[in-house]
C-alpha cells in the first residue's frame, strides 16, 4: 500500500476511537431522556464530579479540605495513602447512587408532569450546582488519574502496519492509543448490557413506560420515585465510566464538563432515544471530523474539529430531525 492510503486509514481508525469517547458521554443523555423524558444538561458535569470523587478516594484527599483550612486555620490535606482503585470505584459508584437518591428526594418529585423546558432548566441549574460543589469538595487543580489502564501507542499495531507499506517508503506504522482501544471495548459492553436491560427486563420496560406518560405509569402501579432513582443511578455509572476514560486520557480538570457539548451532535445524529444510535452517531462524528480536518482543514486554516460536528448536526436537523435511529414524532391535529 502507499503511505498516503495508510495515513488515511490511520485517520479513520483514530476517528473511530474519538467517536467512541464521545459516545460514552452521549449514552448518559440517552438513558435519562429515554426513561424520563428529561434532557440532562448536567451529564458532562456528572462525569467530571465522578472523576473528581474517584481521584479523591484514590489519593486519600480530605473532602472540603481547603474550605475547612480557610475557616479554621487547619492544614488538612490527606487522611492517608488512599484507597485501591477497585475499592475507590465502588465507593464512587455509591456516591453517584446517593446523588440520584437525593436528587429525586429534593428535586425530581416536584417536577412530575412539568413542561419539558422546566425540566431542562432544572438540569442546567443542577449542572452549575454540581460544578461548584465539586470545586468546594475536591478543589479546582488539575488531577492525574491512574486506574491501571495502559496508554500510549500500540507497538504491536505499529510494527504490523509498518510492513504494509511499499518498500523504501520509510513508513513507521499506524499510531493508535491503547487507552482508546480499551474505551472501545468498554463501550461495546455497555451498549450490549444497556440494550438488553432496556428491552428484556421488567425494570427496563417500566423505564420506557415512565418516559411515555408519567401519570399513566403511576396508575398501573409503577413507582415514579424508584424509577427515577434507578435511571439516574445508571446514568451516574455511565458518567463514571466516561469520567474514567476521559480523565485517564486528558487529566481530571473542569474543562472535562465541556465534553457534554461534543455529545450533542452525537445525539442529534443517532437519536435521543436510541442506545445503539449514540454509538453510531459518535462514530460518524469522530470519523467525519478527522477526515475533514485531514483533507480540508489545511486549506481553510485548520481547527475544523472545533465546529465540524455542529455543522453536520445542523444538516441532520434540516432533513432528519429525529436522528438516524430516533423515534419519528407524529402529531395529529
Amino acid at each position: 500500500m502507499s503511505p498516503d492510503l495508510l495515513n488515511v486509514l490511520e485517520v479513520i481508525l483514530n476517528g473511530l476511537m474519538a467517536g467512541i469517547m464521545y459516545s460514552l458521554v452521549a449514552l448518559g443523555f440517552v438513558l435519562i431522556y429515554k426513561a424520563s423524558g428529561i434532557f440532562n444538561y448536567a451529564q458532562g458535569v456528572m462525569a467530571l464530579f465522578a472523576a473528581l470523587t474517584l481521584v479523591g478516594f484514590q489519593t486519600g484527599q480530605v473532602p472540603f479540605a481547603h474550605v475547612i483550612n480557610a475557616a479554621f486555620g487547619t492544614k488538612l490535606d490527606t487522611w492517608g495513602p488512599g484507597l485501591p482503585t477497585f475499592l475507590a470505584i465502588i465507593l464512587t459508584m455509591g456516591v453517584m447512587v446517593l446523588f440520584a437518591y437525593l436528587l429525586e428526594r429534593l428535586v425530581l418529585r416536584h417536577m412530575v408532569n412539568q413542561a419539558p423546558i422546566i425540566l431542562f432548566m432544572t438540569t442546567i441549574g443542577l449542572a452549575y450546582f454540581m460544578e461548584g460543589f465539586g470545586d468546594l469538595m475536591w478543589g479546582a487543580d488539575v488531577k492525574t488519574m491512574d486506574v491501571g489502564l495502559p496508554s500510549g501507542g500500540s507497538t504491536w499495531l505499529e510494527s504490523v502496519t509498518a510492513g504494509w507499506a511499499a518498500e523504501g517508503s520509510n513508513y513507521r506504522g499506524m499510531y493508535i492509543d491503547v487507552l482508546d482501544l480499551w474505551a472501545a471495548g468498554v463501550a461495546i459492553v455497555l451498549v450490549i448490557s444497556l440494550t438488553l436491560f432496556s428491552q428484556y427486563t421488567k425494570t427496563g420496560r417500566a423505564l420506557r413506560a415512565v418516559a411515555d406518560d408519567h401519570q399513566a405509569a403511576l396508575t398501573v402501579g409503577i413507582s415514579l420515585r424508584t424509577i427515577w432513582i434507578i435511571v439516574w443511578s445508571i446514568a451516574g455509572f455511565v458518567a463514571l465510566v466516561a469520567g474514567i476514560m476521559w480523565g485517564a486520557k486528558s487529566g481530571v480538570q473542569f474543562s472535562l464538563s465541556l465534553i457534554a457539548l461534543k455529545a450533542l451532535p452525537v445525539l442529534i445524529l443517532g437519536g435521543f432515544t436510541s442506545i445503539p444510535g449514540a454509538i453510531v452517531g459518535g462514530l460518524i462524528i469522530g470519523v467525519g471530523e478527522k477526515l475533514f480536518e485531514y483533507f480540508i482543514g489545511g486549506m481553510i486554516g485548520g481547527a475544523t474539529e472545533n465546529w465540524f460536528a455542529y455543522v453536520l448536526a445542523l444538516f441532520f436537523l434540516m432533513f432528519r430531525p429525529q436522528g438516524l435511529f430516533g423515534d419519528r414524532i407524529i402529531e395529529r391535529v
